[in-house]
């Protein structure tokens, strides 16, 4: 099957990445190299072309009352210029994909909109799913990123490079804010979307935009000597930040109070969804497992599948594992049983078998003061 790829590929030739299959798309896995990648972000700034990943627009009149139900969070909580993190959920409440959910507002004919950014390997699924359950629904359904790239930008110099890209200050916006809009310096290339989002645990911003102004952003980014990065420091970077990545660290056979994600349920609104039968059910207290970090002593890297033990017997496993760059140890995300999910608990990681000691701590190994 030919590979998807990005607007942005032919830059990626350019520059010699090395280039690796994720979730049908041709990417780069790296441009100079993840640990020079990874610490860029984490002192600087470093750039990331994410058009593999899924943008799914919703239009409509009282659009938040038609799609509630996809939702478990209360999307009538954030207003135009806003945005959260949620789910969707099968009725099991399994994790279908992860999102975010940007409020765009009042646009053209009085419509709302509101867009989703979901994982690549889940859009095709997710854009299905909402189309079947939206069929008797008056809400427009469309890939709102054809013919267009998408961008992160990331690191604590992210806005002013921004600016003196665009011209146009955000310094209005807050964390997870939003805008969709015609930007005065290129009034003749339509409306650019971008938020103060990310997946790296820093400042930055995410952008949608043409592929003309995609091209302009990417050669000022090079201009100012700045690294284009890779899938490789992107996953240390969302590692280290206790981010989880679909389909390693969660699935439709877990829910998100198994991965830590309670505070995204809002029971208390009333409103129906889906899974929330499951979820009232189950409870967040009634859980067998959960996922955790887990600092691992000596230079060993767990990675996905790696049995986790305590007193030689099988607690659960390793989702996620790496190096770290920052903290210079390795660092895993996994699940165990809910009785050995304490902080500080002491473990035993096997690892080409041989068995590492670990330590259960917070999900967040990487912490910045925004």
């Amino acid at each position: 099957m030919k590979l998807k790829q990005s607007p942005l590929y032919e830059k990626y030739i350019e520059l010699n990445a090395k280039l690796v299959e994720f979730a049908g798309w041709e990417m780069p896995i790296s441009f100079s190299g993840l640990v020079e990648e990874h610490e860029s972000v984490r002192n600087s700034i470093g750039f990331f072309d994410i058009s593999h990943m899924g943008v799914i627009s919703l239009r409509g009149i009282n659009l938040k009352e038609h799609i509630q139900k996809f939702f478990p969070t209360n999307i009538f909580s954030i207003n135009k210029g806003q945005s959260c993190y949620s789910f969707f959920l099968n009725q099991n409440a399994g994790i279908i994909d992860d999102l975010i959910i940007y409020d765009l507002g009042l646009q053209e004919n009085h419509y709302s909109e509101i867009f989703l950014i979901v994982n690549a390997s889940r859009y095709e699924k997710d854009f299905d799913w909402l189309k079947q359950n939206l069929k008797d629904e008056p809400i427009e359904l469309n890939n709102a990123k054809k013919g267009k790239a998408l961008f992160a930008i990331q690191g604590k110099n992210t806005f002013r490079f921004f600016e003196e890209w665009s011209g146009h200050s955000v310094n209005h916006l807050k964390n997870f804010g939003c805008e969709y809009k015609e930007i005065d310096k290129f009034l003749n290339s339509g409306k650019i979307f971008f938020s103060k989002t990310g997946y790296t645990g820093e400042n930055g911003m995410e952008i949608l935009l043409p592929k003309n102004l995609a091209f302009d952003l990417w050669d000022f980014l090079i201009s100012k000597n700045i690294n284009p990065c890779g899938l490789g420091a992107r996953d240390t970077l969302r590692l280290e930040a206790g981010l989880p990545l679909y389909g390693q660290d969660f699935d439709e056979k877990i829910t998100p109070y198994e991965a830590g994600f309670g505070w995204v349920i809002n029971l208390e609104n009333d409103h129906e969804f889906f899974g929330r039968k499951s979820l009232e059910t189950i409870g967040a207290n009634q859980i067998e497992k959960k996922l955790v970090g887990i600092k691992i002593l000596g230079k060993a890297i767990a990675r996905k599948n790696c049995e986790i033990f305590k007193d030689g017997k099988i607690i659960g496993q390793i989702t996620s594992g790496s190096w770290s760059p920052t903290l210079k140890k390795p660092i895993a995300l996994g699940y165990v049983k809910i009785n050995y999910s304490n902080l500080n608990e002491e473990v035993e990681v096997k690892i080409r078998n041989k068995f590492f000691k670990g330590i259960i701590s917070k999900k967040a190994f990487y912490k910045k003061d925004f």
